[in-house]
């Protein structure tokens, strides 16, 4: 028996799957694994097979237009090939995390390319699938080309090979968003997005932190957060949630020392920042509000939202040192503030009334 690859194409209506793996079975194929990408021309079946060794290529094409087939396509495969899509996409996701450099080469095993490149932006140029071209859009700029001279690609192969550029690029943002700041009287601390696994620390960062830093921070009390809303704050589905470690001198692990939220909601989002007490007045809350006006410049809202006490000089000076105009209004001893993105990025930071 011989493992075979076959693609064709099946008029997209009831039973016609059926009369096509009647032909083959007929001749004694065993169909191992079946995929259906619907496009506009009909139903693109995709089958690894295997067949018996007297069956040639020419066979294989004579049962699939006998079963009603056509734009048959063959080609014989190997052992791997018998990785169901899912399990070979994961696998491909799996290394682009460790490495998002690789997306080239991963596009190229996804989808059997015969050339993968990249391309600058282009004002002139159409993503999507073009006779045997596919161009992806890349976020991090520019495109990716793919050629293929058969089979085909089909919108579902266009989807798939798009979301693996996208996971690459996210992957890359992030790691370039890790970064060691190092503060004004000399210490260091590391700032990176975020994860779930962050919890444990995060919790201990509001252990750590006075009631008062607590309550300035949520505004509505001092007590601590549950952790199913710190779970929610960590990994907003809208935003970005950075945290600042610190290494003990001991070589001890390292610890949170600070949570900057960017919680996205329209096309405004809200930003609140809290810092243990022992990293206030150090630069720390300015380095990280920075960072997260960085992030939602990059995202394209139009506005940050800041809710602050009135009484928080602390936190109206972090805020000032921006540098970015904004609009005020206050509401008894809560002071919100409104900084556009959009704008000018040039002006007076306004304060609030007394």
């Amino acid at each position: 028996m011989t493992l075979w690859r076959i693609r064709a194409t099946v008029d997209d209506r009831p039973g016609y799957l059926s009369v096509l793996t009647a032909s083959l079975a007929l001749r004694g194929v065993n169909i191992l694994t079946v995929q259906v990408q619907p496009t506009e021309h009909g139903a693109v079946d995709d089958f690894l097979v295997d067949a018996p060794d007297t069956l040639d290529e020419a066979g294989l094409i004579a049962a699939v237009e006998r079963g009603r087939g056509r734009d048959c396509w063959v080609t014989r495969s190997e052992a791997r090939g018998l990785a169901d899509q899912p399990t070979r996409v994961l696998g491909l996701a799996t290394r682009l995390v460790r490495d998002p450099d690789a997306t080239g080469e991963a596009l190229r095993t996804l989808l059997g390319a015969d050339a993968v490149s990249w391309r600058p932006a282009s004002a002139g140029l159409d993503r999507g699938i073009t006779g045997a071209g596919m161009l992806l859009a890349d976020p991090a700029g520019g495109s990716f080309a793919l050629q293929r001279a058969e089979p085909a690609f089909t919108p579902a192969e266009y989807a798939r090979a798009q979301a693996l550029v996208e996971l690459a690029a996210t992957v890359a943002r992030r790691a370039a968003d890790q970064v060691t700041l190092v503060l004004p009287d000399g210490a260091e601390t590391a700032v990176r997005p975020a994860t779930a696994d962050d919890l444990s620390g995060v919790l201990e960062l509001h252990e750590s932190c006075s009631p008062l830093s607590r309550q300035r921070r949520y505004l509505g009390g001092a007590s601590l957060p549950q952790p199913a809303r710190l779970r929610r704050l960590l990994e907003p589905s809208r935003g970005v949630t950075l945290i600042a470690t610190s290494t003990a001198p001991d070589g001890a692990a390292d610890s949170v020392v600070a949570m900057a939220n960017l919680l996205g909601e329209g096309d405004e989002a809200e930003v609140a920042l809290l810092v243990r007490d022992d990293w206030q007045r150090r630069g720390l809350g300015s380095a990280l509000l920075r960072r997260l006006v960085q992030h939602a410049d990059r995202a394209g809202y139009a506005a940050l939202l800041l809710h602050v006490q009135a009484e928080n000089t602390p936190m109206l000076r972090t805020l000032h040192r921006l540098g970015r105009p904004s609009t005020v209004e206050r509401d008894g001893a809560l002071v919100t503030l409104t900084v556009p993105l959009a704008a000018e990025r040039k002006g007076t930071f306004l304060t609030p009334n007394a």
